[in-house]
């Protein structure tokens, strides 16, 4: 008996040293057949506790390494804001009211919006008096002339490893793409955005660097607080990113912004509908820019709704059914709901 109790404990141990053996060797990477990495859970941490900690970029709303999006309504100032992180983060000076951890970095601002001279009545007083960016900071745009090279199948992936070239030439770290609506005609639509957020993931594992996607929301109910929902094509690009925060218009004061955490996995949601930073939009001399005034409650910033607003809504509501516009397209139009149009088209018309 005591003879089987030995035999069998070798047989444990042998087992036991076999899966010790099995947890240190290295598992082999089938990359080259499978869409998949496979490792161990602890060799998985082992490798990441050789890369450094990422450091806020723009306080916790953007962090070193992520493909993070800035989205809000036309002409709210994303682009302002973004501008304004870019020499931040140029510069290694942090944005009055926010933090930042690096180091200067190089930094690459690809303009889709504006024209060179737009450019430079942002950043002068009135033409004069420039403000003297850093010699890390360039800007991109496109260029109009050039033709896509028989090698490429489209403009998207001509354009995508044109961003590849500009990071090796320059040796710059962080890109900012103002905005995602010109690399896609219809970024709604969920397949171009899942091709899109792949080129953008790509680049971003590829090379390391941090990357800013601004976008652009559909008309919204300026009555209700910003969600991931507002965010064009919101499912896969928010499947796809690290980190998503957005602009609000105040409702009460024209000049008033607030910038709100949308999306976050590296730090905890800080800028949450009860803490939005709220700024406002000044140029003292000869910077355009957000400037800090304090931190507030969403709700004090958005449209309430009076009696006489409803009733015009109303109206808007029966008058474009009447025409025969469907549900989905009058919600749209008047920022709301396509269940509050079919309720006020049941409670007016039954």
């Amino acid at each position: 008996m005591g003879e089987r109790k030995l035999i069998a404990r070798e047989k444990l141990d042998v087992v036991n040293d076999n899966i010790d053996k099995l947890q240190q060797e290295p598992v082999k990477q089938e990359s080259d057949i499978s869409c998949f990495l496979v490792k161990t859970a602890n060799q998985w941490i082992d490798e990441a506790k050789s890369r450094p900690i990422p450091k806020l970029l723009f306080d916790k709303f953007w962090h070193e390494g992520e493909l993070c999006i800035l989205f809000a309504d036309t002409n709210v100032g994303k682009s302002i804001l973004a501008v304004q992180i870019a020499n931040s983060i140029s510069r290694g000076i942090p944005i009055d009211g926010f933090d930042i951890e690096t180091r200067p970095k190089r930094v690459a601002y690809f303009d889709f919006e504006l024209s060179d001279k737009q450019f430079e009545k942002r950043y002068s007083n009135n033409y004069n008096d420039h403000y003297d960016f850093s010699k890390n900071f360039f800007r991109v745009e496109i260029n109009s002339e050039a033709e896509i090279p028989k090698e490429f199948k489209d403009y998207e992936d001509y354009l995508c490893h044109s961003f590849e070239k500009v990071i090796e030439k320059y040796e710059v770290e962080v890109l900012v793409i103002d905005n995602i609506t010109y690399l896609k005609n219809d970024n709604e639509r969920a397949k171009d955005a899942l091709v899109l957020m792949k080129h953008l993931k790509a680049i971003n594992k590829k090379h390391g660097v941090s990357i800013l996607v601004l976008a652009h929301t559909p008309k919204r109910d300026a009555t209700k607080p910003i969600t991931k929902n507002d965010l064009s094509g919101s499912k896969m690009l928010m499947n796809f990113c690290d980190s998503a925060f957005a602009i609000g218009e105040s409702a009460s004061m024209s000049s008033t912004r607030y910038i709100k955490q949308i999306k976050q996995r590296n730090s905890e949601q800080v800028f949450h509908t009860e803490n939005v930073a709220v700024c406002k939009i000044e140029n003292p001399h000869n910077f355009l820019k957000f400037q800090f005034e304090e931190l507030g409650s969403e709700s004090e910033h958005l449209k309430q709704y009076t009696a006489s607003d409803l009733s015009e809504r109303d109206d808007q509501i029966i008058e474009m059914k009447e025409e025969g516009m469907p549900n989905t397209q009058i919600a749209s139009r008047l920022g709301i709901s396509e269940g509050t149009v079919r309720n006020t088209i049941k409670r007016l018309v039954a």
